[in-house]
């Protein structure tokens, strides 16, 4: 058993490892920047360390200093959260080189799902769905010849990463003409590979995502689906489980897809896998996420299974314990992603110190964070403040208790989504379940006309 983990992150995601450690008896290091010197996590772990300068290019993501802290630590094993070096292959053969056990999948599987034209082949090889499309695309021309064929409207993506830098749907010729070289600079600013990829745009999508975890041995969980359909720019800001608009056959469909997906790839430790749905009964492939995600917090609360602990332990070479493959649940969970961030200045990051805070409570009310009532959050890193998570019997409970808690909820001091929030929550496209890619935007646009 793993009896010392490194903790390379930060937030909230650092304070959810602290926490798992803490349960299991494993003691836990946390490796901060001086910018989080007074963070929550640096308070709560066992040991600490600082391992560099504000600027994450100097600390998160400083691999010699993060392996030089592990060995200092005397660590066995590491937890790379989401962000940061989690899907790195190269810090992981890192690792491996210096008997430092990487609480993740293999440095295989991570070059393989990191590259989406990669992931797309070994999709396409296998007979599994995914959207028509093309990989790997440097030449304008040939990419223009390609958007033609698949006829518009299209969409561009990075070859080389995600998070929706070097994404644009292109509905003509002159869109393309202008985007194109936008496109490719974001590409090889972001990922350092200016290759993209062309895939047939679907219009009004959904975002349904698998979780799985799989041991060494093999053996696979396969999760009910989350919904992760309303976004801002392709950055998620609310998700539920199950999806309002998915059945339990259908349900099937999307993990038995994944399943093999894990076979055929040898998959180890915890993923998502996400796909882009039409509404009706087609699921495509989208890309693999080999890490822990943001939204995570969701699965574990309908499914009772903490999803942090089971990483850790397959790390250990622990086999996973359930005599299930498909994973039964109950109830309907929503998490709101909280942001400080200014709604009404283009959400603008609204770094600061916390005046005052007053955190929601109560049947099915669940709150992941990092901050406290005079904490500042320092400017330098992702906006992510908090995570709050309903959880009900049905999805008009879960609403429910998310519209109460988002009431409760206070935070001052700093600008954040919580406004925002409780105008979606009211929404009769939302409360219906009828919303779609894109349809966030939508409203958050109509919301700012309505005020000009």
């Amino acid at each position: 058993m793993i009896k010392r983990v490194f903790i390379a992150n930060r937030g909230e995601i650092a304070l959810r490892i602290i926490r798992a450690c803490q349960e299991l008896d494993i003691t836990s290091v946390l490796g901060y920047s001086e910018a989080d010197k007074e963070s929550l996590p640096t308070k709560l772990s066992d040991e600490k360390i600082c391992i560099g300068p504000a600027n994450p290019i100097d600390s998160y993501l400083n691999i010699p200093s993060v392996i030089s802290a592990i060995e200092l630590k005397d660590c066995d094993a590491v937890h790379p959260g989401y962000g940061f070096l989690s899907e790195n292959p190269f810090f992981v053969e890192i690792c491996d080189k210096s008997g430092i056990n990487f609480i993740g999948p293999s440095p295989e599987n991570l070059k393989l799902m990191g590259d989406k034209s990669m992931a797309r082949n070994v999709i396409q090889r296998h007979r599994l769905p995914i959207i028509p499309g093309y990989d790997n695309i440097s030449d304008h021309k040939k990419a223009l010849h390609y958007a033609e064929k698949l006829e518009f409207p299209v969409i561009l993506k990075a070859s080389g990463g995600g998070g929706g830098r070097g994404m644009r749907i292109i509905s003509n010729e002159k869109e393309f003409e202008n985007l194109w070289n936008l496109c490719q600079q974001e590409a090889k600013s972001a990922f350092d590979n200016p290759s993209l990829y062309i895939e047939k745009y679907i219009e009004r999508p959904r975002h349904i995502e698998i979780q799985v975890i799989v041991d060494k041995k093999g053996k696979a969980l396969l999760f009910p689906e989350r919904d992760c359909s309303l976004q801002r720019r392709h950055q998620k800001l609310i998700e539920e489980s199950p999806s309002p608009i998915v059945d339990a056959s259908l349900r099937r469909k999307f993990q038995k897809i994944s399943k093999k997906i894990c076979r055929v790839i040898n998959y180890s430790n915890v993923g998502t896998i996400e796909y882009l749905f039409d509404g009706i009964s087609h699921p495509y492939f989208m890309e693999m996420n080999t890490r822990i995600q943001v939204e995570h917090s969701v699965t574990e609360v309908i499914s009772g299974i903490d999803i942090v602990k089971e990483q850790i332990k397959i790390a250990s070479g622990e086999n996973l314990k359930y005599p299930f493959c498909f994973v039964p649940f109950s109830g309907h969970s929503i998490e709101c992603r909280i942001n400080a961030e200014n709604t009404k200045k283009n959400f603008m990051p609204s770094p600061g110190k916390i005046n005052r805070l007053i955190l929601p409570g109560g049947p099915g009310i669940r709150v992941d964070t990092h901050i406290y009532e005079g904490y500042t959050i320092p400017p330098y890193y992702d906006s992510l403040i908090a995570k709050l998570i309903s959880f009900g019997s049905t999805r008009e409970e879960s609403i429910a208790r998310m519209q109460r808690a988002l009431k409760e909820f206070v935070i001052e001091g700093v600008y954040t989504t919580i406004d925002l929030y409780k105008r979606i929550f009211e929404h009769p496209i939302f409360l219906s379940g009828r919303y779609y890619i894109g349809w966030l935007e939508k409203f958050i646009e109509g919301e700012e006309n309505g005020k000009r």
